[in-house]
């Protein structure tokens, strides 16, 4: 399905929904697809709160109504339409509703022309006040207002005891799988010391960096090898740093070093697959040899040290061969956590010139193979942890999370629901149940019978 195109979902009308009116000058962001989206939207707020406007209780109270949208894959693409569809039927009379983010930047016109419904679609930057007042007219796409850096803009405070901190944009690399380059641009790194002060502004325990390419922070700058020492000035600001999205040829010893020595041993590789021919396929470097090499010096290294990547099921020409070596991979490799995408076939990209496409039925059987044979090693690696004990953040009543855990993406270990949320506590893990751990304090543990 073209996904600009409707759903079979009906919108809902107006009056239909008992909808509460809205109070003046209030706003509702729903952010869609990775964390840097997430900070975008952070970004989008501090603006909006920055303009005077409230955060409103729900969309349905809300004078504006922003869908910040992904357009990364056919699938992340069709939900944030069927959202702004959603969203549509449940917003209050006189409201705006706009449409920004990855959708807004790559389709414009077209997406503007598909969703009359909404009052504006907005590429990166785009201010999204103005729209709210008594009478205020929509501004048209081609009207190109003064476009913002998202990267610099105030962001409130957060509300958990970790927040993403997002250090550049855009991407250098042209992989043949990926059309980001195309409407995210070229790398953009941000200075370190709008790095650090937003990271001290943060008032968090646990700091998550992400970017497009993070290792390659600084290279832009003529400053490559830069995330080591800005991993290192961040670590000595907040309690715990955790790295996201890392590209393998760019881990190097330095990098390695540096986030050990955070306390927070977690890697995660963007390997993609392991099949060397696949791999140069999809204009990426490496091999499953190479892959187990690394992961395996590192565990040398730190023991402890937890792993995550992502891997691309049915890429053109990707052949049975190529499969089962990713799963021989899988069994060697051990990873903590991993997840596997169907190819996405992105208009634009070299794989879009490619030829020997797998079958749908084909690409839906490796999909569950993998995830059955990754399910029972993330299970069989929490299982190995019950009777060990973990310095764990306090996310929220009841929730809390390792080194081993990043938020959002991976398993939780649950704790008792009294203790305050933002503590860092030790715990004793008494039980595993599939990707979630169950823990105690240690005092609690030790004065059991």
């Amino acid at each position: 399905m073209n996904p600009l195109e409707r759903g079979p979902k009906p919108l809902v009308k107006a009056g239909a929904t008992g909808r509460v009116p809205a109070v003046p000058g209030t706003y509702w962001i729903e952010s869609l697809g990775c964390p840097k989206n997430q900070v975008d939207s952070d970004k989008v707020a501090g603006t909006l709160m920055a303009d005077g406007l409230r955060p409103a209780a729900g969309p349905a109270q809300a004078d504006l109504v922003v869908v910040n949208t992904c357009a990364f894959i056919e699938a992340a693409r069709q939900e944030s339409v069927e959202t702004v569809l959603e969203l549509e039927g449940v917003r209050r009379a006189g409201s705006r509703l706009v449409v920004t983010g990855c959708m807004a930047e790559r389709y414009g016109d077209e997406l503007a022309a598909a969703l009359p419904e909404v009052d504006l679609v907005a590429g990166f930057g785009v201010p999204l006040t103005g729209l709210t007042g008594p009478g205020a007219v929509p501004v048209a796409l081609g009207a190109k207002p003064p476009r913002l850096d998202l990267l610099n803009l105030p962001r409130p405070r957060a509300e958990a005891p970790w927040a993403y901190l997002k250090v550049a944009e855009g991407c250098d690399r042209a992989c043949g799988f990926c059309a980001i380059p195309s409407f995210r641009g070229k790398q953009r790194s941000r200075t370190p010391a709008s790095i650090l002060a937003e990271a001290e502004a943060l008032k968090v325990k646990e700091v998550v960096l992400v970017a497009q390419d993070l290792a390659s922070y600084g290279r832009d700058l003529g400053r490559p090898g830069a995330i080591v020492s800005l991993v290192r000035e961040v670590a000595a600001r907040v309690e715990r740093v955790r790295l996201l999205y890392l590209y393998p040829s760019e881990l190097t010893g330095g990098l390695i070093d540096v986030i050990c020595g955070t306390g927070v041993p977690y890697f995660d590789l963007s390997l993609q697959h392991v099949s060397r021919p696949l791999l140069r396929a999809m204009k990426r470097w490496g091999e499953g040899e190479r892959f187990l090499e690394r992961i395996g010096s590192i565990r040398t290294r730190q023991p402890d040290a937890a792993f995550r990547s992502s891997f691309i099921v049915g890429y053109p020409g990707e052949t049975e061969a190529d499969h089962d070596r990713l799963l021989a991979f899988l069994g060697e490799a051990q990873l903590d956590w991993a997840g596997f995408f169907a190819f996405s076939c992105e208009e634009g990209t070299h794989a879009s010139t490619l030829g020997g496409r797998v079958e749908e039925g084909l690409l839906a059987e490796r999909l569950r193979e993998l995830s059955e044979v990754q399910d029972g090693i993330t299970a069989s690696r929490r299982t190995a942890l019950v009777g060990s004990t973990a310095q764990v953040l306090v996310d929220g009543p009841g929730v809390a999370r390792s080194h081993r855990e990043a938020p959002e993406i991976d398993g939780v270990v649950l704790v008792p629901d009294d203790i305050p949320p933002g503590e860092v506590v030790t715990v004793e893990i008494t039980g595993a149940i599939g990707p979630d751990l169950e823990a105690v304090p240690v005092a609690v543990a030790t004065a059991a019978p």
